[in-house]
């Protein structure tokens, strides 16, 4: 059967990448001519600096600062495009000049203006940051047509290679398009067809047949999961093999939901192994994590002040009831609190629930969920369908009892029924958002939300948790799965 015509990786790399270069210039550029303008009005001063101009300066710290983003490799084909190493290496190349410009004013005695500084640094971090972003939603749209794809041929055990497979094709914004599959127990290429979330993939044979697969079906990836078959000198030779073809490989190291910074690759004895760091919950963390949990949720709740008056004054004036709904649920460790949201039904609505089990459409049935619940209010649906009803949370996070993101808080009778593996979402505090709000909210089956919970939870950082706030923004205006 025919196989999917991609056009090739390396031309559209080379033209994004061309084009993120000229945005980054740019953003550089612009951000410290206006520091110039706001602190100077665009007019020479030399003062302490000599017969050194600020327009040299501007001139030197644009080309320094447009020299670090090569030098740590932000326009890196391996991190454009997909997930938060981009923006990491952004914001860590920027830190950098910053740090090396203020030794070197310390040791030469040069003293630049602060407002000067002030104003090109953060403008211009926050110009390359949106620059990214817009490129990233234009990448993405892209490859919802078919676009800017990365044609993959998928190698390894039938099971292992059909669980990639539909890995890749859940995530079309990840631009792996599988083009083919080579497995064990095939012998001819072209033999066999494996039918993966509705889409057709061919078989090219075994895991021998990767170089003769390669010519048919047009694949400038292979991606290697768990095999038996072909041995470390099997893989060897691929190596080998691909290398004249200037073709990627790529291993999975059979470790799933796990993010690549507790990753670290160690030669030991001759062998490349992969050590997976533990997860970081203690010490400066925990500290950094709930001193931004304190101070962002301070800020929310002085900016919107006004909503949650004008929310409280429409829930209490079309029905019955308290204006909260304090709910119990369990914290980090396990410990209980009640959880505070804007009463979005009936005041007797946890009396209803029994019986309404039976109309329980949550997956699983761990989860009580109705798109139609009878018990929400006219407000009520209107609260839910934008999270109006979930602000008052900012509350608990004040009083230290969640995170502003973290796993989905659980009820008592859902923490009843954790096995052992499931209780890892408790060792750290659940978040007023997470993954699972950015994911598909109410839409989610239960064991999606405890895969993504658990995946919070293994690889928490701080770049991810600001990622995933702006995704918020984006899936509460856009109320999918929100019911």
């Amino acid at each position: 059967m025919p196989t999917r015509k991609l056009t090739s990786r390396h031309v559209w790399e080379q033209q994004y990448v061309a084009r993120l270069r000229v945005t980054d210039v740019a953003a550089v550029v612009l951000s410290v001519a206006l520091a110039q303008i706001v602190r100077f009005g665009g007019v020479e001063t030399t003062g302490v600096l000599s017969a050194m101009t600020y327009t040299g300066v501007s001139v030197t710290l644009a080309g320094l600062w447009i020299a670090f983003l090569a030098i740590f490799r932000t326009r890196s084909p391996r991190v454009i495009g997909n997930g938060a190493e981009e923006y990491r290496r952004i914001v860590s190349a920027t830190f950098r000049l910053f740090g090396v410009i203020a030794i070197a004013s310390l040791l030469f005695r040069i003293d630049i203006a602060r407002l000067y500084l002030a104003i090109a640094f953060p403008v211009g971090l926050l110009a390359l940051l949106l620059s990214r972003w817009i490129w990233r939603k234009a990448v993405t749209r892209l490859r919802d047509k078919g676009e800017y794809k990365t044609s993959v041929l998928i190698v390894g055990s039938r099971s292992s290679a059909i669980a990639m497979a539909r890995s890749f094709e859940k995530a079309p914004s990840s631009g792996y398009a599988v083009v083919g599959m080579c497995m064990p127990g095939y012998g001819m290429p072209g033999e066999g067809v494996v039918q993966v979330e509705g889409t057709d993939i061919p078989v090219y044979g075994s895991e021998n047949d990767v170089v003769a697969a390669i010519q048919e079906c047009g694949a400038d990836t292979v991606a290697v999961t768990a095999t038996e078959h072909l041995g470390h000198k099997g893989i060897r030779k691929m190596i080998w093999d691909l290398e004249k073809k200037d073709v990627d490989l790529v291993v999975a190291p059979g470790v799933v939901d796990v993010a690549g910074p507790r990753l670290v690759m160690r030669p030991v004895a001759g062998f490349p192994l992969i050590h997976v760091e533990k997860p970081q919950y203690n010490g400066a963390t925990r500290f950094s994590k709930t001193a931004f949990d304190l101070t962002f949720a301070a800020l929310v709740l002085v900016m919107i002040s006004p909503i949650l008056l004008a929310v409280a004054i429409a829930v209490k004036t079309t029905s019955r009831g308290p204006v909260f709904y304090r709910s119990e649920r369990m914290g980090i460790d396990g410990e209980p609190f009640s959880m505070i949201k804007f009463r979005s039904m009936t005041a007797d609505a946890d009396k209803q629930v029994a019986h309404l089990l039976d109309q329980n459409e949550g997956a699983g049935g761990v989860l009580f969920k109705m798109r139609d619940d009878p018990r929400v209010t006219p407000v009520g649906k209107f609260l839910r369908r934008f999270s109006l009803d979930e602000l008052p949370q900012f509350v608990n996070v004040l009083k230290r009892e969640m995170s502003v993101v973290g796993p989905r808080p659980p009820l008592r009778r859902e923490v009843e029924t954790y096995n052992g593996e499931v209780r890892r979402r408790l060792l750290v505090k659940p978040g007023v958002t997470g993954l699972w709000q950015v994911s598909g909210r109410s839409d989610l089956s239960w064991e999606e939300t405890v895969r993504l919970d658990l995946s919070y939870v293994e690889n928490w950082s701080m770049v991810g948790d600001l990622l995933i706030i702006a995704k918020t923004l984006k899936a509460v205006t856009g109320s999918d799965g929100a019911y």
